[in-house]
């Protein structure tokens, strides 16, 4: 409070300042954006899922990464709402299916891939053409394909994206409603859609079992999911307290910090191959 009372005259200049910086900021980010989409910029890492009963990898989420030569690894909070409103998100996000088939069809079956799709993706249009050819060059069975959708698109679904969905699933790619337990999503919603799984929120998660509200919430999540025929995985599972609670609740697989932090293409590959 003393800095602020200590330089009155400074505060304004600094507010009509800053917008503009952010502005060129956000400008020279999205060229950056175009550049790396143009000469392979972007890489992934893998965030390893397991079966909880047993802790035998099971497969993994793909996760962009930006690694830029001068400013180092940029965040996704910082360049996937850029990418979001320049309309570049639909290539970033066709490379990441691309590269993600591509990589998965190395490992041995049946483990899968599950890949982050944003709202564009799907309100575009452009997400069953992308998926399609990310199958088709990379050989990979679509069953081994998970999509997931934030819970927030669910919202105020429209019939194009119903649509897509279904069409998502006649192929067999399996569908997930992610950050499942923050938003809204209505029974009759989640029962008339065709997911195949939901991950409870790591939100939900971070305070079990000692919390008993979210614990009471968590188990009814999993018990919905149960009756409704969906799989759940809980992510960032960071306790053996938190694993063994997910365990006698029936949550499936799970993944997070106590199993593995994400890994690069060579380490999740040999992760399915070593030894149990």
């Amino acid at each position: 409070m003393v800095s602020h009372l200590s330089h009155p005259p400074l505060r304004p200049v600094r507010a009509s300042i800053t917008p503009l910086a952010d502005r060129a900021e956000s400008r020279k980010l999205e060229h950056n954006l175009r550049q790396a989409l143009l000469h392979d910029g972007f890489s992934l890492a893998f965030q390893p899922r397991y079966l909880l009963s047993t802790r035998q990898p099971i497969g993994a989420e793909a996760l962009v990464r930006w690694p830029h030569r001068k400013r180092g690894l940029i965040s996704p909070a910082l360049f996937i709402p850029i990418a979001e409103q320049s309309g570049l998100i639909n290539d970033i996000g066709g490379w990441v299916l691309r590269q993600a088939c591509r990589e998965a069809a190395g490992w041995p079956s049946p483990a899968g891939i599950s890949v982050n799709v944003s709202a564009r993706q799907l309100m575009d249009g452009v997400l069953i053409d992308q998926v399609t050819e990310a199958l088709a060059l990379s050989s990979l069975d679509p069953e081994r394909l998970e999509l997931e959708v934030t819970e927030t698109v669910l919202l105020d679904i429209c019939p194009d994206v119903l649509l897509t969905l279904a069409a998502l699933n006649d192929i067999g790619v399996g569908l997930a409603i992610d950050d499942f337990g923050i938003g809204y999503t209505s029974l009759a919603t989640l029962k008339q859609l065709p997911f195949t799984t939901i991950k409870i929120d790591r939100s939900m998660i971070r305070s079990l079992p000692r919390d008993r509200e979210d614990a009471a919430i968590v188990c009814s999540l999993i018990a919905i999911a149960q009756a409704l025929g969906l799989s759940v995985l809980a992510e960032g599972i960071e306790t053996p307290e938190q694993e063994n609670f997910l365990i006698d609740v029936g949550c499936e697989s799970g993944q997070g910090f106590l199993f593995s932090h994400a890994l690069s293409a060579e380490a999740i590959a040999a992760c399915f191959t070593r030894p149990a």
